[in-house]
């Protein structure tokens, strides 16, 4: 088999399984087909070492990203967000049902996406379907063509071609999607608890009180208690608030299917520090109180949050009304695909955590729950999907050099650390040639 290997990568630190090893990583046919000892490679058509500063990683998985293509693609595009997310590490990612048009609610509307995508991708890119008021008879469709589940809104989503379900809509699809064994994932906020009045132009205290965490705590209650009538898979998406952690935790003590997510923007930033006026870092649900993050920190690091992805939702500058800092009016939503390992990195390594535990939150354990199980690890018979990864660099964000198609960012100017030197698909360097292919659940 040695004889055959296409590439093998030496790396004297590299995170396999939830540890770092020193390791020779053996590449044939895109796949790992060997793990050997850093000291007695085999012999490869091609070889390389990481340099003693560097850590070779697996793929990020980015379950949670908007590429908004087609219809919005002035917002976002296949071609720039997997650009931007093969700069941050990230080779496989899920795109959201919204906020394309047409939304992925049938299974033509998912073709037009497919068509969009072929020929741009660099990474790999999988699909969502949406659950939304009358779809209820496409989402057997969807399932059979591939999608990795089912994005549904208990609240008004923002976009008027999106509808969102009530609960008795929300009960129906999921004894659907309980009946077809398929995943739902759910954004969860009560909009019966919001309160609008609260919302005070420019002052973010305004905002935050316009979205408690009453309303998400509550709406997760529900899903909780659909899954466990149903039986259904049921995903929490960007948890915000840490008091939910409870109820999810005793669910699934009691056998109930759900898991959780929240993304770096929660983990890094806090409502005490969001200045008036700072709308681009506006979204929903909002950054809460430095106390609540920290909760999630010990969520994360306990067991109870399973994963974290970037929720990244662009939009054109404009649209974030930097200019009056209305929140409000300004769109919800923060670009970050490309910057989710090293804002993570710098703050988990700030806490005591590992780079072992990061690629456990950010690449295996969302693999995992969506069903790609050749992604997101170093180990024979995955995809040779690899990070060259420098973990001591630091570096200041310059929106300017970001690969997203708008440069807005919450994180300009912010001090990080960990740099992404290098990200390969399946062996192959990723420069810039879209090698990246769409992926369909079940299909390797």
């Amino acid at each position: 088999m040695a004889a055959d290997l296409d590439l093998v990568v030496r790396a004297r630190r590299a995170v396999v399984g939830d540890r770092e090893q020193a390791v020779a990583v053996g590449v044939a046919g895109g796949r790992i087909a060997v793990l050997a000892s850093y000291d007695d490679p085999p012999a490869a058509a091609a070889a390389l070492a990481l340099g003693d500063d560097e850590v070779l990683l697996p793929g990020l998985v980015d379950t949670h990203v908007h590429v908004n293509e087609p219809g919005r693609t002035e917002w976002e595009g296949f071609a720039s967000a997997t650009s931007a997310a093969a700069a941050g590490g990230v080779t496989t990612i899920v795109d959201m049902p919204l906020n394309s048009i047409p939304p992925t609610t049938t299974v033509a509307n998912l073709r037009a996406k497919q068509d969009a995508g072929r020929g741009q991708v660099q990474v790999d890119v999988g699909f969502w379907g949406g659950a939304v008021p009358g779809n209820l008879a496409d989402l057997e469709p969807l399932h059979r063509a591939g999608v990795f589940g089912f994005k549904c809104f208990l609240l008004d989503s923002g976009v008027a071609e999106f509808g969102h379900l009530d609960p008795d809509g929300f009960a129906a699809a999921m004894a659907e999607t309980a009946r077809l064994g398929a995943l739902m994932i759910v954004h969860a906020e009560d909009g019966s608890l919001l309160d609008e009045s609260a919302l005070d132009g420019e002052h973010y205290a305004g905002f935050l009180a316009s979205r408690p965490a009453a309303a998400e705590e509550a709406a997760i209650a529900l899903v909780v208690d659909r899954a466990r009538a149903t039986g259904g898979r049921a995903h929490v998406v960007h948890l915000s608030s840490a008091g939910a952690v409870p109820v999810l935790r005793a669910a699934r003590t009691e056998g109930v299917d759900v898991s959780v997510e929240t993304c770096p923007h929660y983990l890094t930033f806090d409502a005490e520090h969001v200045a008036d006026g700072a709308t681009e870092l506006k979204c929903c649900p909002p950054i809460r109180e430095a106390a609540n993050r920290e909760a999630l920190w010990a969520a994360l690091a306990g067991g109870d949050v399973d994963f974290v992805v970037s929720d990244h939702s662009p939009c054109t500058a404009d649209l974030k009304h930097r200019d009056g800092g209305d929140f409000g009016a300004a769109w919800g939503g923060i670009a970050s695909v490309q910057l989710g390992l090293p804002a993570v990195w710098t703050a988990a390594r700030a806490r005591g955590r590992t780079l072992a535990e990061v690629v456990g939150w950010m690449a295996t354990a969302p693999a995992d729950r969506v069903g790609l199980a050749h992604k997101g690890r170093i180990a024979v018979g995955a995809d040779a999907d690899l990070v060259r990864f420098a973990p001591d660099q630091e570096f200041t964000v310059d929106v300017e050099r970001l690969l997203h198609r708008n440069p807005v960012s919450p994180y300009a100017g912010r001090r990080l650390v960990g740099v992404v030197r290098e990200t390969w698909l399946r062996g192959v360097p990723v420069d810039g040639t879209p090698r990246g292919r769409l992926l369909e659940r079940g299909r390797r």
